[in-house]
C-alpha cells in the first residue's frame, strides 16, 4: 500500500503521531482544526474527526477518502446521505469511554445519596445543617443500554454492592448483571430501579425515548442519570417529572441543546446535578483513542477485520 495521507481534525501530541507512525511509518499525518482541514482534504485517505463535527462540506471535496474514524463513540453528525450511500468506511472509538464515564456515574450516585449536592450549596452560605443521607449498597441500578460503557458502569456498581439490572437488544450472559431486560420491557426495569442510568446511542429509535410516561413508571424515590445524549430524553417532560416529584432527582451531563440555556429551570432545581458534557473526559482520553485508531490502522493496512465498524443504517 502506498503512503497514506491521514488528516486529524484535532491537535495531536508528539507521542500520538509517533504511535501512528509506528504502524504506518510512511504515512503523512496532518493535525489541524476544522477550518484548516479544507486545505488538505483533497489528498486525504483517512480522516479522524469527532462525531458531533460537521464534516459534510469536507466530505464532498474528498475524492480519495477511504475511511472516516470518529474520535468519539457517537457518530450522529457523520451519518449524512453521501457517506451512507458510499463505500467509505466509518468507525468510532467505542470502548475507551467506560472508565471515566462509570466514575462520573458513581460520583453522581454518591453525591445524591450522601447529600453532597445539598452540602455544597449550604457551604456557600456557611450554613451548618444535616440533611437525610443514604447508601447505594444493596440499591438497584437500572442501566438502559448495555454496551461497553454500560458494562463498566455495571462492574463498578456491582463492586459497590448494588443490584444490577440492564436492558439490551440481545440476551447474553453478563458477568456483572443480575438480570437482563429487552427494550420492550423498559417499564419493568424502571419500576424496580433506584437509579436509572442512560447509556444508549442516539438513533431514531432512542430519540425522545424518555417521556413523562417513563418517568411516571419510575419509583418516586429514584434518581435519573443521563450520560448518553440529551435528545434521548424529552427535556420538558424531565422538568415536569422533577417538579411534580415523579422522581427524586437527576444527574445530567447531556442536554437536547448545548450549552444548556440560562433560562432552563434545571439550573435552579436543588435535586439536579448539571455537568457540561464532560463525563467521558480524561487526561488519558487521546492516548486511548489513538491507541485504538493505531490498532485499527494496522488492520486496515493488512486488510484484516477492523474494529468498531459502524452500521450506517443503524447508526452504531
Amino acid at each position: 500500500m502506498s503512503a497514506l495521507n491521514i488528516l486529524v481534525i484535532n491537535r495531536l501530541a508528539d507521542r500520538h503521531i509517533e504511535a501512528i507512525k509506528a504502524v504506518a511509518p510512511d504515512s503523512n499525518i496532518i493535525s489541524c482544526d476544522l477550518q484548516q482541514a479544507a486545505e488538505h482534504i483533497a489528498d486525504t485517505d483517512i480522516l479522524l474527526t469527532w462525531g458531533a463535527m460537521d464534516i459534510h462540506p469536507l466530505y464532498l471535496t474528498a475524492p480519495k477518502l477511504k475511511w472516516v474514524h470518529a474520535l468519539s463513540a457517537g457518530v450522529e453528525n457523520l451519518l449524512f446521505s453521501e457517506i451512507k450511500s458510499d463505500t467509505t468506511l466509518l468507525t468510532n472509538s467505542k470502548g475507551i469511554h467506560g472508565i471515566p464515564i462509570s466514575e462520573h456515574v458513581l460520583a453522581m450516585m454518591l453525591t445524591f445519596t450522601r447529600g453532597l449536592n445539598m452540602f455544597i450549596r449550604q457551604q456557600t452560605q456557611k450554613h451548618w445543617k444535616r440533611v437525610h443521607v443514604g447508601e447505594i449498597h444493596d440499591k438497584t441500578i437500572g442501566i438502559v443500554g448495555l454496551g461497553s460503557i454500560g458494562r463498566e458502569i455495571a462492574k463498578k456498581a456491582k463492586g459497590m454492592g448494588m443490584q444490577v439490572v440492564a436492558s439490551k437488544q440481545t440476551m447474553t450472559t453478563e458477568l456483572f448483571v443480575d438480570k437482563l431486560y429487552t427494550p420492550d420491557q423498559l417499564h419493568e426495569l424502571l419500576a424496580i430501579s433506584d437509579f436509572v442510568v442512560i447509556a444508549l446511542p442516539l438513533v431514531e429509535e432512542t430519540t425522545n425515548l424518555f417521556t413523562i410516561k417513563e418517568f411516571a413508571a419510575m419509583k418516586s424515590s429514584a434518581y435519573f442519570i443521563n450520560i448518553a445524549r440529551g435528545a434521548v430524553v424529552k427535556q420538558d417532560d424531565l422538568v415536569t417529572a422533577l417538579a411534580q416529584g415523579l422522581i427524586k432527582g437527576a444527574g445530567l451531563d447531556v442536554f437536547d441543546h448545548e450549552p444548556l440555556s440560562e433560562t432552563s429551570p434545571l439550573w435552579d432545581m436543588p435535586n439536579v446535578i448539571i455537568t457540561p458534557h464532560l463525563a467521558a473526559l480524561s487526561p488519558n482520553y487521546m492516548d486511548r483513542a489513538i491507541k485504538l485508531f493505531a490498532d485499527n490502522l494496522s488492520r486496515f493496512i493488512q486488510h484484516k477485520e477492523m474494529l468498531n465498524i459502524i452500521d450506517k443504517e443503524k447508526g452504531y
